[in-house]
């Protein structure tokens, strides 16, 4: 096997960020013609019932002719997302008290039905 082909499968540069369930790998790596792109890979632990676990991949190939676009791109989405939304994290997962409103207007009925049947009759088994 020729030195090349050694490293062909090795990264020049790597930088890794974790969040949570959620790995994410960004690394240089050289294309045959010793040209060099970028891969992004997520990796999502998922957890079985039997307490065992495994990964799942998901991987994009980012090459430097779409380099300038892509970053164009990137910005402005990250960008529109803080400005529509903010900074702070809002998720069931980042906020324990957490609830959608959707959630929090269905609870907020059957709150206010349980209150309407407070008063009931009181049937003795014995009556019937």
């Amino acid at each position: 096997m020729s030195d090349y082909g050694m490293t062909d499968k090795e990264e020049i540069y790597s930088k890794v960020l974790r969040a949570g369930r959620r790995t994410y790998f960004f690394d240089v790596r050289a294309t045959k013609a010793e040209d060099y792109y970028l891969t992004i890979t997520e990796s999502k632990k998922f957890t079985n019932d039997d307490g065992s676990f495994h990964y799942k991949k998901h991987k994009i190939y980012l090459y430097k002719e779409d380099f300038t676009e892509f970053r164009e791109i990137l910005a402005e989405m990250t960008d529109y997302i803080i400005n529509e939304k903010g900074e702070e994290v809002i998720s069931e997962r980042h906020q324990k008290d957490y609830k959608r409103e959707e959630f929090a207007e269905q609870e907020a009925k059957t709150t206010e039905d349980i209150k309407s049947t407070d008063s009931f009759t009181d049937i003795s088994f014995d009556d019937i």
